[in-house]
């Protein structure tokens, strides 16, 4: 018998592993379903995540999931990854207008407060886009380690393996071939509150920001970090930047962004509008 259902689920998030950072599980993928609903998916192997391989974000793809039965949060379902078929990718013509159709259902807040709070209520949210007030800046932080440890390689190997996805010798190579970014990026941000402006750090686990690393690193050698600024506090900042953030399972107040949205910025009256066209 089948298990579970078949969902067409358009893919907003996919994180660069991190195995060993504090509160921070190995990857995430994550998406909203045709109806509307929020998902979280696992275990997906870094051959479908990486740049240039399998989906992308922004596109559509149909798999067969169940709910998630160890990790209560709504919107957590495993997938079965020999289910996966890849749609369309939703292109960003006329002001993003066919992605503002899927970002407007999402459940979004204004300030980190209202989101800490709406993840705490009984069968809370845990994934939901922020949009900060402002953006102050970047901060660039050395890891412990350059490169993997044996115990991060363990973790990584063994959600490789996770569902007997693949061999031992094949989820060695796997690991090998991923390459740890020797950095932690946080954004500091303001947001409002009723008691004023609050200022707040959040980590940047989104793909793409591992991604602009390596490709600063190899066309600019050591001088990488001006030409990755430029793109994540001037490029970014000057657009319509929001947050998907997603919490923990072991903590659920610790909270990531896990995806870079930056449509460019909404004219009045499309907001106002809405899908409507």
């Amino acid at each position: 018998m089948a298990l579970g259902r078949v969902e067409r689920i358009l893919i907003l998030a996919k994180t660069y592993p991190s195995p060993s950072a504090q509160y921070v599980e190995t990857s995430c993928v994550a998406g909203i379903t045709e109806d509307g609903l929020m998902r979280r998916l696992f275990p997906v192997p870094f051959r479908m995540i990486e740049e240039g391989r399998q989906f992308k974000k922004w596109q559509w793809i149909h798999v067969r999931v169940e709910k998630a039965t160890r990790d209560h949060r709504p919107e957590s379902h495993k997938l079965y990854i020999d289910t996966i078929t890849c749609g369309d990718v939703i292109d960003t013509k006329k002001g993003w207008a066919s992605r503002w159709m899927w970002l407007d259902r999402i459940p979004t807040f204004s300030s980190v407060d209202a989101l800490l709070a709406s993840g705490r209520q009984g069968n809370g949210l845990s994934i939901a886009l922020l949009r900060p007030k402002r953006l102050l800046g970047l901060e660039i932080s050395k890891a412990r380690n350059p490169d993997w440890t044996e115990e991060e390689k363990e973790k990584l190997m063994r959600e490789q393996m996770q569902g007997d996805l693949f061999s031992e010798a094949e989820a060695k190579r796997q690991v090998k071939e991923l390459r740890k970014v020797p950095f932690g990026f946080y954004y500091r941000y303001v947001c409002d509150t009723p008691e004023g402006e609050k200022e707040h750090k959040h980590k940047i686990v989104d793909w793409e920001a591992g991604a602009l690393f390596w490709n600063c690193r190899r066309s600019h050698g050591e001088a990488w970090e001006t030409p990755f600024r430029a793109k994540l506090e001037e490029q970014l900042g000057g657009k319509d930047l929001m947050f998907l953030m997603g919490n923990q399972h072991r903590f659920q107040d610790q909270w990531l962004i896990i995806s870079l949205v930056y449509p460019p910025e909404r004219k009045p009256f499309e907001s106002t509008q809405g899908s409507l066209f």
